[in-house]
């Protein structure tokens, strides 16, 4: 498309998404990965929340939670979400839509290590989307646990990844007078090959 140049130029959205990012991550004050990510529960009605985006690959988009959260039931209930990214020191965000899958093997194990001790110990003692009767309560759980199991903790079973699949992903930078710049992509069914729509703003 001759008018998609400069920022958003390039024949793989995965590395537009991980050039904007790196770009971001030098401007933005705090959590320049984080996305809000949209689910729905088991009556449609939809949800949203901040997580922290942890990889792009090649194909998907991959973040981590509790499997015991709401969150967690809800994509694999519906095996779909949403998320944006939206970075306002650049003027830009991008929207996806797509298809969920679990990471829970060595891909899981290895960010899992890579935390801090106290995110570690952190993961098992929180009850996470559960009701809590005070902050002292979880600071208890998170001293049993430390008793537990010290300073290596392997990852809880109840805790792992989700990769999204895209089927959608938007590219959106702001413009003068509101006149935006947009820009969608589509894959065929093996994600080979992209269809590439620029949209009105």
């Amino acid at each position: 498309m001759a008018d998609r140049s400069g920022k958003f130029a390039g024949d793989d959205p995965f590395e537009i998404a991980r050039s904007w990012l790196a770009e971001a991550e030098k401007t933005e004050p705090n959590d320049a990965n984080a996305i809000a990510l949209s689910t729905v529960d088991e009556t449609g009605m939809p949800n949203v929340r901040m997580v922290l985006l942890k990889e792009i690959e090649a194909d998907a988009f991959v973040f981590y939670t509790n499997y015991e959260s709401q969150k967690a039931a809800e994509l694999d209930s519906a095996g779909k979400a949403a998320f944006v990214m939206h970075w306002k020191s650049l003027r830009r965000q991008i929207r996806v839509r797509g298809t969920i899958s679990r990471e829970d093997g060595p891909q899981a194990d290895a960010y899992y290590n890579s935390r801090s001790l106290k995110s570690r110990l952190g993961a098992w003692a929180s009850k996470q989307s559960q009701p809590l009767d005070g902050r002292g309560t979880l600071m208890g759980e998170v001293a049993a646990v430390t008793a537990k199991f010290g300073t290596s903790p392997t990852r809880p079973p109840f805790w792992g990844g989700y990769r999204l699949k895209p089927t959608h992903i938007e590219f959106w930078a702001d413009g003068a007078f509101r006149l935006h710049d947009r820009f969608v992509w589509e894959p065929n069914a093996d994600m080979t090959k992209w269809s590439i729509l620029r949209l009105y703003p």
